[in-house]
């Protein structure tokens, strides 16, 4: 009977396996799927109950999905849902158990192999009177690996319903069913992980949107200047992206600056300023063309954004409106170098005017066998005299105040347009770069206007009895003429004074320093430095000059200051006594103005002017 049903009851297994694989592929999850594995087991294959174990990333074992025919009274095998055995135990039970192809039986008196950690239920099914019959404590397990030969899971079914242990095709039937099983898993959990990947990408994704958004809006309305400039190919060096802060600060439209590089709207001095600090990532004070014609002082600071595969991708620059604050430091060093009352370079800005031109090193060889002739009397009826100078070497004699280190430009005389002793008034926005001058390249000094390769300061030769040059070793022909001009240095000192102080007070003597200032700074050339010293006394710097044409100077000055002046309605006057030394490289700063300041008073002392106070010191008067 059995044998003559068993191709129909083969036919009908065979169309309900092709039923609950159709099941286990319509699947949408991994939870899905594993529901529709154990229903599949006991519908499609004649077991009352299924359990699927699943592996769990750290290996071990979980019973993900139960099923049974009919629920026990005793709860039956879903109360194994969650439990967790461990991976050795399960190995260890697969092992001991009888091979039945790629299947797994564990008889009953075997029960021992299983593991007090491996979830098992047993159930009150009967007996068993026969030897194939199927007992309560029997266990036929169906593992599932991958396609690679990893352990997926277990497949255990139990109380198969004819009460028999499976037969061959039963067992047939099984083994194809949990291969199906094995590839509807493998389908489910690489559907989960790109369901997760994609669910993170989205994630990222909306993070790198909102991240974007932020970057475009604190970009786009930061209040202070920002660009993007291209790092690579032919574009580099071009700005991409501008906001509209720094479209306002220069005054150009987006689109006109998008066609524009930070090189093409530096100022000329700053170029190499730019260049450093845009192959660095730094910052740096330099000027900008604004497109009314004039230079706007920026700071920028670059930060290099670069991708982990491919390196810096593009450079983000902010660029800062600094020009109050350049402003207010030019503002503040032009008060630290200049007199308060005058305008005119203070001492401290005169030493380093002198220092800038003057360096320790001797003259030149072209002067090397001259020794100055002894200095005469000073500017009177006997003439002018003049510094002795030999080969002391003499220490270059830099400013002791400290105010070597600014620049020409912040120090030029507000007075006129060419005082700057080295250089004409910068207007605003020009300058060296960075507002600091650049050191020659031996450490010395620069040249006199701060920048360009220093020119020795010689004392220019002096002329014999017979009014024919002196000559010596060196000093004839070329090089004789070459040092015909020199650096003077006219001390004044003003006469008469003190009186006006003592008579009028001292606001009258204050408007008399003022206009004798005044004067005194529209009688030298263009170029010259008219400083005021202290209390009464003043101190032109004169370079390029001759013998003759220091003394025609020293005329005009005089002849500028004894005219009388108005000062609040009274008529008032002052003499001035000038002596003229000379400074050459070798002589330190306090020399000139000591031999100089010597000259002075020894024209003084000829004239029978008063020359010391009541102490043998100088009668200075205030200083304003």
């Amino acid at each position: 009977m059995e044998a003559e049903s068993e191709p129909y009851v083969r036919l009908a297994t065979l169309r309900t396996l092709h039923r609950v694989v159709a099941d286990l592929n319509a699947a949408r999850s991994l939870a899905g799927t594993l529901q529709a594995v154990v229903e599949g087991a006991v519908h499609g294959l004649g077991f009352d109950a299924a359990a699927v174990s699943l592996v769990r990333p750290d290996g071990d074992l979980v019973v993900a999905a139960v099923w049974e025919l009919e629920e026990s009274a005793m709860g039956g095998p879903s109360v194994l849902l969650g439990q967790v055995g461990s991976r050795e135990s399960w190995d260890r039970l697969l092992g001991v158990s009888d091979h039945w192809g790629t299947l797994r039986f564990l008889p009953y008196d075997r029960g021992w192999a299983v593991a007090s950690d491996i979830p098992r239920w047993i159930g009150d099914g009967p007996m068993p009177v026969y030897a194939n019959d199927w007992h309560p404590a029997d266990g036929l397990l169906a593992p599932m690996y991958s396609a690679g030969g990893d352990l997926l899971g277990v497949l255990s079914v139990d109380r198969p319903r004819s009460g028999k242990r499976p037969g061959a095709w039963t067992r047939e039937a099984l083994e194809m069913f949990s291969l199906q099983a094995s590839i509807a898993i493998g389908n489910a959990r690489l559907r989960a992980e790109m369901q997760r990947a994609l669910a993170r990408l989205e994630k990222e994704q909306q993070a790198l949107r909102a991240s974007e958004e932020s970057f475009r809006q604190a970009f786009e309305y930061a209040p202070s200047g920002m660009a993007i400039t291209e790092l690579h190919g032919a574009g580099r060096g071009q700005l991409t992206r501008v906001n509209d802060a720094l479209c306002r600060l220069l005054g150009r439209p987006r689109a006109v600056l998008r066609q524009q590089s930070f090189a093409d709207l530096v100022h000329p001095d700053d170029r190499a300023l730019l260049e450093r600090t845009s192959a660095e990532s730094g910052r740096a004070e330099l000027r900008l063309s604004r497109r009314d014609g004039g230079y706007q002082w920026v700071c920028l600071r670059n930060s290099i954004v670069a991708d982990a595969a491919e390196g810096p991708s593009f450079l983000l620059t902010h660029v800062e409106d600094i020009e109050d604050r350049k402003r207010h430091e030019l503002q503040l060093a032009h008060r630290a170098s200049h007199d308060a009352l005058t305008g005119l370079p203070n001492g401290a800005e005169l030493k380093a005017r002198l220092g800038r031109r003057l360096c320790g090193q001797p003259q030149a060889p072209a002067a090397a066998g001259h020794q100055g002739a002894p200095g005469g009397t000073g500017y009177g009826g006997t003439g002018y005299g003049d510094t002795g100078y030999g080969s002391t070497g003499y220490g270059a004699g830099g400013p002791e105040d400290g105010f070597a280190g600014y620049p020409e430009s912040l120090f030029g005389d507000p007075h006129r347009p060419g005082d700057g002793f080295g250089g004409p008034e910068p207007g605003r926005g020009q300058g060296p770069p960075d507002g600091y001058p650049v050191p020659a390249a031996d450490g010395q000094p620069a040249g006199a206007n701060g920048y360009g390769e220093h020119v020795h300061a010689v004392v220019p030769a002096d002329h014999g009895p017979g009014g024919e040059p002196w000559s010596g070793p060196f000093r004839s022909g070329s090089a004789a003429a070459a040092v015909e001009k020199g650096l003077a240095v006219l001390f004044c000192d003003l006469d008469g004074f003190k009186s006006i102080n003592d008579r009028f007070g001292h606001n009258a003597g204050d408007a008399v320093l003022v206009e004798v200032a005044r004067r005194l700074s529209a009688a030298v050339r263009d170029g010259d430095t008219v400083a005021r010293l202290g209390g009464d006394e003043f101190v032109v710097l004169a370079d390029g000059i001759g013998r003759d044409e220091a003394k025609d100077l020293a005329h005009r000055l005089r002849n500028a200051i004894i005219p009388p002046m108005r000062i609040d309605g009274r008529g008032m006057r002052v003499g001035v006594s000038l002596g003229i030394g000379w400074a050459g490289c070798g002589m330190s700063i306090e020399e000139v103005l000591h031999t100089a300041d010597e000259r002075m008073y020894d024209e003084k002392r000829a004239r029978g002017g008063a020359v010391r106070g009541a102490r043998g010191e100088r009668s200075h008067r205030r200083a304003g």
